[in-house]
């Protein structure tokens, strides 16, 4: 969209009129588009944040709540390049109003499992307006006073977990859809009518609230989890549980709400921001000399060819530039770098609460609180470096690649001791730990009598250091209680080791390592930082390697090979790694449900093992980079001297920096 045609849509309004109308100025749509991004994120981001307590609600896998993250990039990938097709021939505003309708709906869709499936119910010991069973040692009991575990599967229940599911999925499928084009066409739009001096600010704002957005999600996360997840349902004196308790679900359908209700506030202003707008015009001199602005309308001039393509010509085209661009080895290196980097960064987004909760016995609140606090503002942090360096010191083509190498190094040295900063399993009695296996796994000759269900779940900790499934496995037969909450158990068969009388806490033991929190965070938010600062560098590596005529082309294909190769299978990946360490399932409908005892070490291993392995990739794809602009540089000083001058030089420039001399 050219300056000149948008001047002849405004000839005679004087500007401070339009001054007066906010939806024409550019600074108001700048504000309402950083205000959708944090909306739209906090959708997306959310749903990471309470990914380990809508595994616990609903029963899903690890692999299965990895695909339902990763579902929204489907959608998104599949419209992303007809974006780049249609770019300013339509109404932009308008598109990203109706875009962001659909990332409402899909929120309010997010969280409509919640109100049409039946209260949660868990393994009690005491009785509850929702059922009067327990799961006491009863080795006399009547079959009616059975454990809330024994209830068959019903028909409805198998149903009910397969509508759950595919309400979510739909509602991330709307998600990726809605998001497609919110950020492309707010960056054209603020591009085409911002001025040349604002309009890096501009960008640089929105491109902070996408840092930022996250890290909001998070600590949203942690607020809302600590709601009991019924809250709307029953009262607080109702609720047995607390948030420590490895039971417990809190209210990760709020966020939703929340987040969904602000993209619908956030969208209403686009429906009256005008299809153009009078450019943008700043106080003092015009910015740039004829000759960069005879430049820029070169590169204008040249994209604008490819844009006005029909669409046939389009599809033909599309092929022609990914070839000659994936041709390219320092563009092809460069966008494998970051599709490891994203692999990465998919997996630890989505699986990392969950570590932190598995690992150092902590709160889906608290881990959601460290990760919005010190890990994604680290990675902010890394990212403003890196381009701060490129800033100072105006470095080459070839300094980029040795900035990316070096960070990458770094990371991978401070990452490497995250493989041994952990806790091992908890002895859990007939998962981990068993003084007799006569009686087989999950059954202790000590409580064999009191005919324990095997679905049983209500962890709480012996006197002897050792964690129970059940109060039932640990033989139990007498529960104390205050005011509707469990004080503790006696009479525990299975506990005491010196005749009756044992007795044990509610809840887990835990992993009794806290004293390793602390190192382990403070060396992955390093580790965070040092590899965010290859994230500029590496832009620019992409942009100044390529003919200017294709950069809009290659961006589009940069990030289609970066959701089909990183964003869409790398929580999958997780997912299945971090399933293969379990080693206790919840059943459900005689199928595995929610994993509820992992080997901490193997879980640690696999799932910090597959970071460093990213890590690796990344590194070895820059170091390739590095060698290769560095060949080109020593080449195109040893040209023979019976070339001219300007052939030399112009040879120079095209090896060691690109179409542009400095970034």
């Amino acid at each position: 969209m050219t300056s000149t045609a948008t001047k002849s849509s405004y000839p005679d309004r004087p500007r401070k009129a339009l001054c007066r109308n906010p939806f024409l100025s550019i600074k108001f749509f700048v504000f309402c588009h950083g205000l959708l991004q944090l909306s739209q994120l906090l959708v997306s981001g959310y749903l990471k944040s309470s990914i380990s307590t809508i595994e616990r609600r609903y029963g899903l896998s690890s692999q299965t709540s990895g695909l339902l993250a990763s579902f929204n990039e489907v959608g998104n990938t599949l419209l992303i390049v007809f974006i780049s097709y249609f770019g300013s021939r339509v109404h932009r505003p308008r598109f990203i109003g109706c875009g962001a309708i659909l990332v409402s709906l899909a929120g309010f869709l997010m969280s409509l499992p919640h109100f049409i499936t039946g209260p949660y119910e868990y393994d009690q010991s005491v009785a509850s307006m929702f059922s009067n069973t327990t799961d006491l040692c009863q080795p006399e009991g009547p079959e009616s006073q059975g454990n809330l575990s024994d209830t068959i599967c019903a028909p409805h229940t198998a149903r009910e977990n397969h509508e759950v599911l595919l309400i979510m999925f739909i509602a991330q499928a709307l998600l990726g859809i809605g998001g497609v084009p919110i950020q492309p066409f707010g960056i054209s739009y603020i591009d085409d009518f911002a001025s040349e001096q604002n309009s890096p600010l501009y960008l640089g704002i929105l491109f902070s609230v996408t840092v930022i957005g996250p890290g909001v999600a998070f600590m949203l996360g942690s607020a809302m989890l600590r709601f009991y997840v019924d809250i709307d349902k029953i009262t607080e004196d109702e609720v047995q549980l607390t948030n420590k308790d490895p039971r417990w679900v809190g209210a990760w359908w709020l966020g939703f709400l929340v987040a969904a209700s602000l993209v619908a506030v956030s969208a209403v202003p686009y429906f009256f921001f005008p299809r153009e707008m009078p450019k943008e015009v700043t106080s003092g001199k015009e910015s740039g000399s004829k000759k960069s602005e005879d430049l820029l309308s070169q590169l204008r001039s040249k994209s604008e060819q490819v844009q006005n393509l029909s669409l046939t010509k389009f599809i033909k085209h599309f092929p022609m530039v990914l070839l000659r661009n994936l041709r390219h080895p320092v563009f092809l290196l460069v966008v494998l770098a970051q599709v490891n980097l994203s692999a990465m960064v998919a997996g630890l987004a989505t699986f990392m609460g969950k570590f932190l909760e598995r690992q150092f016995s902590l709160t889906a609140s608290f881990a959601n609180m460290i990760i919005g606090a010190v890990n994604i503002p680290g990675a902010m942090v890394g990212i403003v470096v890196g381009g701060a360096i490129l800033k100072r010191f105006q470095v080459s083509l070839k300094q980029c690649s040795a900035m990316c190498v070096l960070g990458m190094l770094l990371c991978l040295l401070v990452a490497f001791p995250l493989l041994f900063l952990g806790c091992p399993t908890q002895k859990v009695a007939g998962v981990t730990y068993s003084e007799s296996t006569d009686f087989g796994l999950h059954t202790l000759e000590c409580s064999f009598h009191c005919n324990c269900p095997e679905k049983a779940y209500n962890p709480i900790c012996g006197s002897d250091g050792i964690e129970y499934i059940s109060p039932c496995h640990a033989g139990c037969e007498v529960v104390n209680i205050d005011s509707n909450s469990v004080l503790n158990y006696t009479n525990c068969s299975c506990i005491s080791r010196n005749g009756p009388g044992g007795f044990a806490k509610p809840g887990t033991c835990g992993t009794d390592c806290s004293h390793l929190l602390l190192p382990f965070v403070v060396l992955s938010c390093v580790a965070g930082i040092l590899a965010s600062t290859s994230h500029t560098p590496s832009f620019m590596l992409i942009l100044r390697s390529i003919q200017p005529e294709d950069k809009s082309f290659a961006v589009g294909i940069q990030f289609m090979l970066l959701r089909i190769l990183a964003w869409m299978p790398g929580p999958v990946l997780y997912g299945s790694a971090i399933d293969t360490t379990c080693i206790l399932w919840e059943k459900k409908c005689d199928r595995n449900a929610a994993c509820r005892y992992y080997d901490n070490n193997l879980f640690r291993h696999r799932y910090l093992g597959l970071q460093f392995f990213f890590e690796v990739g990344a590194f070895l794809c820059f170091a390739t980079v590095y060698m290769i602009l560095r060949r080109q540089e020593m080449e195109a000083r040893n040209v023979p001297e019976t070339k001219t001058d300007p052939e030399k030089k112009k040879l120079t420039e095209s090896t060691t920096k690109g179409p542009e001399s400095k970034v």
